[in-house]
């Protein structure tokens, strides 16, 4: 089960275990038949799911990239995550390249280097939008609707813009 709540207290009892005690509003009164049943507890910062209408605005202005450029969305996508995405560096052995880069939305070889001795491969990867934050998406779409001024496509009006934001930011 999973739901939201907040954590209002944490103590230790004199065993040196952990008692936490969570307030929610939600109805668990189905947790009642687990309470004696150990349990795998994952807890984290809780946030909501991202806003359709940010997300589908995205794809309706990299579509219309796509079809001013005749290719298609998903390459589109990859490349303004490129340029305006938010990205990580790792290192990799050799052989697990290819495995890595199937996990990562855009991946770029950057080429071979020593580590202790050990021959590695640095790359370049890139996050795909669905793990981004209010700040990241707003660049990115902010970056789609500068590609799509510069081509002299019809953007979005700005109060759009800002409302499909304030959606996604009033989610995070």
């Amino acid at each position: 089960m999973e739901f939201k709540g907040k954590i209002e207290n944490i103590t230790r009892d004199l065993k040196g275990a952990y008692n936490l005690t969570i307030t929610t509003e939600s109805n668990i009164s189905s947790l009642q038949e687990l309470q004696e049943e150990t349990l795998d507890v994952e807890v984290k910062k809780h946030r909501e799911k991202r806003s359709l209408n940010a997300n589908g605005l995205l794809w309706k202005m990299l579509g219309d990239i796509a079809a001013a450029l005749n290719t298609d969305k998903w390459n589109v996508y990859l490349e303004m995550l490129k340029r305006y995405g938010t990205y990580t560096y790792i290192c990799v052995k050799p052989d697990a390249v290819e495995g890595v880069k199937k996990q990562w939305r855009e991946c770029e070889e950057l080429g071979e280097i020593d580590i202790n001795g050990q021959k590695a491969v640095q790359l370049l990867c890139y996050y795909g939008s669905s793990t981004y934050n209010t700040q990241e998406f707003s660049v990115l779409l902010d970056g789609v609707t500068s590609e799509m001024k510069e081509m002299g496509l019809m953007t979005p009006d700005e109060e759009k813009l800002e409302r499909a934001l304030e959606q996604w930011e009033n989610q995070s």
